[in-house]
């Protein structure tokens, strides 16, 4: 992996890149359902809405497949616990971090890249939280969106909370991509520990995903274009090949799909708080440095699976110099589509 913590654009994914520039300026799909409702910004301490936030000729829909709860102690055990004394508006009623997950569909044109598929029929340790999964397909049935008109389905890393609906199985319990007519793509820096067995922290199912997955992935590189206006950074600590996708809007705008380089807002104020899960915590220290620069940029937005209803935002320093997140405001097509009981 380089060292260089840039966007170099060092190769094109050839067939992720199937298409032609005149498709790719066409107008975005009208296939979501009618949005009767103004942007606003959620709840910290509430699950996401199916949000979605147009930037130019670019939109991204927060696809929601499953509730989640985080333990502020098993799952943030660097976070003071004064932390959340004084901050309640970050905790659920039951005094655990709301943290949905899901994939993000991003959609240029006539073309749909989906980003992470959410937790599927996987749950959290016990240790780590309470949570809930298995809507996407759903999900994405409610947005009128058909899972063969989705052409590249690429992850951030390889957890079980974004790779829970990769693969379906058939009524001969053969197990098929659920997104039949997709490349599925990882970071080559992530394929490798995680096949050779040398990742075990949140890992998915062998059977279940590592292996139908190695028939079908093709790898990328740092600073790959793995989709029409869409580069990977890697920013590995969080896990061996973490990646972060910035994409590309017009007028010189972009949003970073974050992955899990932050957990909670709070870890954009203070970067040195590690998660639970991070299998490098020098790796995530610096991943972090290096997305905060990005982040800080002038026309950069964010999208972090795991922010409660505030998963669109950005990056910015208030008076005192300490960086905060912002909410989007992003139009609620969809209410969340699982509770917790």
């Amino acid at each position: 992996m380089p060292d260089d913590p840039g966007l170099p654009r060092r190769g094109v994914l050839r067939t992720a890149l199937a298409t032609t520039a005149a498709a790719l300026s066409a107008p975005l799909l009208e296939s979501t359902p009618a949005l009767v409702a103004r942007p606003r910004t959620g709840e910290l301490s509430d699950q996401s809405a199916v949000r979605s936030l147009t930037l130019g000729d670019v939109r991204l829909t927060y696809v929601v497949d499953a509730a989640m709860e985080l333990d502020p102690v098993g799952f943030l055990p660097a976070v003071p616990a004064g932390y959340w004394r004084r901050h309640p508006e970050a905790l659920t009623r039951s005094g655990r971090i709301a943290a949905s997950a899901g994939g993000v569909l991003v959609e240029r044109g006539r073309h749909r890249l989906l980003i992470d598929v959410g937790l599927g029929g996987n749950v959290l340790s016990p240790a780590l939280g309470v949570s809930r999964g298995g809507a996407l397909l759903k999900t994405l049935r409610g947005l009128r969106v058909a899972p063969e008109s989705v052409g590249t389905v690429a992850f951030t890393h390889l957890h079980t909370d974004h790779t829970g609906v990769g693969f379906v199985p058939d009524r001969h319990q053969e197990l098929h991509k659920a997104f039949p007519g997709a490349d599925y793509l990882v970071a080559a820096a992530e394929w490798g520990p995680f096949w050779r067995g040398e990742i075990t922290v949140g890992a998915p199912s062998w059977d279940g995903f590592m292996v139908p997955m190695s028939r079908v992935l093709r790898q990328f590189g740092n600073g790959d274009e793995v989709w029409p206006g869409v580069t990977a950074l890697i920013t590995p600590g969080h896990s061996p090949g973490h990646t972060t996708y910035v994409v590309s809007a017009s007028r010189g705008r972009r949003i970073l799909v974050l992955g899990d380089a932050f957990h909670t807002p709070a870890q954009l104020t203070h970067p040195e708080w590690p998660s639970g899960p991070d299998v490098d915590v020098e790796g995530v220290l610096k991943a972090r440095r290096t997305l905060l620069e990005q982040l800080l940029a002038p026309r950069t937005y964010a999208f972090a699976f795991h922010f409660g209803d505030q998963a669109f935002g950005r990056a910015v320093r208030d008076a005192s110099g300490a960086v905060r997140w912002r909410p989007a405001p992003a139009r609620a097509l969809l209410p969340s589509p699982v509770r917790l009981p």
